[in-house]
């Protein structure tokens, strides 16, 4: 099998860990050589930035020292799992990758796309997703699936109103600038459906 890249995005509450484990179960099924990771996070040093990031103590946090935090967590990430994945010909299914900093960094703190992006260069080379799987439900679903589902919410759950509406609309003009990448699924229908339709995407992509 060839090397694929495949990320999972949405705002908050879209389901992508609940989605990507149930991808994984198929496959396993299938006997497609794959890791499951997630940013921030995925190796002990990104890891322990994740923690950093997300603690809700954290509230003197400065934006741009939050940007530089996951644009430092995603570099390890990337050369400690990623990239040696990819050279086993492995398929690498990654819940949040670029996207959620320019979403949520570039617009939900309004530090500008541009300038995450630029620091994200430096962080990641040209390593970019062979395509990315964009699970798309409104922020009014997405805020309210948060409230009902999470009982220990990080740093970024309890941020306004106003911050979510922004990175949702952050991502609507990320995907109108990388049509050719984000495939949209519509995450509102039940899991197994949305599962089904992610899956269908991603062996698409293995028989190209």
């Amino acid at each position: 099998m060839k090397a694929l890249f495949i990320t999972l995005e949405g705002p908050d509450g879209s389901g992508k860990t609940s989605v990507a484990l149930k991808i994984v179960e198929e496959l396993k099924k299938r006997n497609i050589d794959y890791i499951h990771t997630r940013e921030p996070g995925g190796v002990e040093i990104a890891e322990k930035i994740r923690d950093i990031i997300l603690d809700p103590e954290n509230t003197m946090m400065d934006a741009r020292c939050e940007a530089l935090l996951y644009a430092a967590s995603r570099r390890q990430h990337l050369v400690e799992k990623v990239i040696p994945a990819l050279k086993e010909n492995k398929l690498v299914l990654c819940e949040r990758f670029l996207d959620s900093s320019l979403a949520y960094q570039g617009y939900g703190r309004e530090i500008g796309a541009q300038a995450i992006l630029d620091i994200n260069k430096f962080a990641i080379d040209d390593h970019m997703p062979d395509f990315t799987i964009y699970l798309d439900v409104s922020e009014e679903l997405g805020l309210e699936r948060i409230n009902k589902n999470r009982s220990n919410k990080d740093r970024l759950d309890v941020e306004s109103e106003n911050f979510h509406h922004r990175v949702w609309e952050g991502y609507q003009e990320i995907i109108k600038s990388f049509p050719e990448r984000i495939k949209i699924v519509d995450a509102s229908k039940d899991l197994d459906t949305v599962v089904n339709d992610c899956l269908q995407l991603i062996l698409e992509a293995i028989d190209e």
